[in-house]
C-alpha cells in the first residue's frame, strides 16, 4: 500500500471521528441532580432537668432574665438555617401540644423552661410557622436486665467506668453553661466529636453479652429501634425536596438521627457549626 492509499483509507475514518465529536457536543447535558431537603438535628440539654435519663444534667433556670437573652440571641442565629418546619421530641398522640402553640400564638400562652418551648415554639413563631411538628415516641429501655447480667458477671467496673466517661461530659457541659451562654453550650454538644464519643459510650454496652445472652446489644437493638422509628414519623413531616427541617432532640439521639439523614438518598445533612459559632 502507497502512502496515497492510506490517505484513502484514512479518510473515511477521520469523518466518522469528527460525527461522532458533533454529536457528543450536540448530545442534551446531564440532567441536574435532583432536589433534596435539608435537616439540621440540634442536639441538647433537656433545659427543665426532667431527670428523665440514668445520668442528668442539673442546670440553672433557663426562666431567668439572663438566660433568656441567651437563648433569644441563639435562635436568632439559628434562623440563618432557614427552616421550613420544626420537629420536636413530643409525641404525636399529644392533643395538648398543637393547642399549646396556638395558645402561643395568640398570646395566651407563655413558654416554659423547656426546650422544646424555648427554642422550638419560640423559633417557629419568629418564622411564622403555623404548626410545629411533634415526632417523638417512646420505647422500652431496657436496662434492668443489662444491670442484672453486669452484677451476675462482676462486671460493675466496666459499666461504672462507661458512666464515667458520660458524667464527665456532662460535667464539662455544665461547666460551659454555668461560665458562659446556653448557645456556647449547644454549639459544643453538636460538635461532630462529641457526637460520636457519646455514641461511643452506647456501643461500649455491646460487650455486656455470653452463656447465650444479649442484654447489652438488646438495649442497643432497643436504642436503635427507638430511633429509627422517630426517624419514621420525621419522614412523614417531609413531603417536599424543598423542606428544611429543624429537628431538636435530647443529645442521646443525635447520632442515630444524624446517621439516618446521612445514609437517605434524597436527604441533606446540615450541621449547627455553618450556623451558630
Amino acid at each position: 500500500m502507497n502512502i496515497f492509499d492510506l490517505k484513502i483509507s484514512i479518510t473515511p475514518l477521520l469523518c466518522l471521528i469528527a460525527a461522532s465529536s458533533v454529536a457528543q457536543t450536540n448530545s442534551p447535558s446531564t440532567p441536574p441532580a435532583a432536589a433534596k431537603a435539608h435537616v439540621l438535628v440540634l442536639g441538647t440539654f433537656h433545659m427543665a432537668n426532667p431527670g428523665r435519663d440514668v445520668l442528668n444534667m442539673q442546670v440553672d433556670d433557663m426562666l431567668a432574665p439572663k438566660r433568656q437573652g441567651e437563648i433569644e440571641q441563639f435562635v436568632a442565629a439559628l434562623e440563618q438555617f432557614r427552616p421550613t418546619k420544626i420537629a420536636v421530641e413530643v409525641e404525636p398522640a399529644n392533643k395538648e401540644f398543637a393547642q399549646r402553640y396556638q395558645d402561643y400564638l395568640a398570646g395566651k400562652y407563655s413558654l416554659k423552661a423547656g426546650e422544646v418551648d424555648q427554642i422550638g415554639l419560640r423559633m417557629a413563631k419568629r418564622l411564622g410557622h403555623k404548626q410545629v411538628y411533634p415526632i417523638n415516641i417512646m420505647a422500652d429501655f431496657p436496662f434492668e436486665a443489662m444491670q442484672a447480667f453486669v452484677q451476675k458477671h462482676h462486671q460493675e467496673q466496666i459499666l461504672n467506668d462507661d458512666f464515667a466517661t458520660t458524667q464527665k461530659e456532662l460535667d464539662i457541659w455544665l461547666k460551659i453553661l454555668k461560665e458562659g451562654t446556653v448557645g456556647q453550650t449547644l454549639v459544643a454538644i453538636n460538635r461532630d466529636d462529641e457526637v460520636r464519643d457519646g455514641q461511643a459510650v452506647y456501643m461500649d454496652f455491646a460487650r455486656f453479652a455470653g452463656d447465650g445472652e444479649y442484654p447489652g446489644p438488646d438495649l442497643l437493638a432497643a436504642w436503635y429501634g427507638r430511633n429509627a422509628r422517630i426517624f419514621g414519623n420525621l419522614r412523614n413531616v417531609i413531603d417536599s425536596p424543598n423542606d428544611r427541617v429543624l429537628v431538636i432532640y435530647g443529645s442521646g439521639h443525635e447520632f442515630w438521627l444524624q446517621q439516618n439523614v446521612l445514609q437517605s438518598k434524597d436527604l441533606v445533612l446540615e450541621r449547627l457549626a455553618d450556623y451558630v459559632h
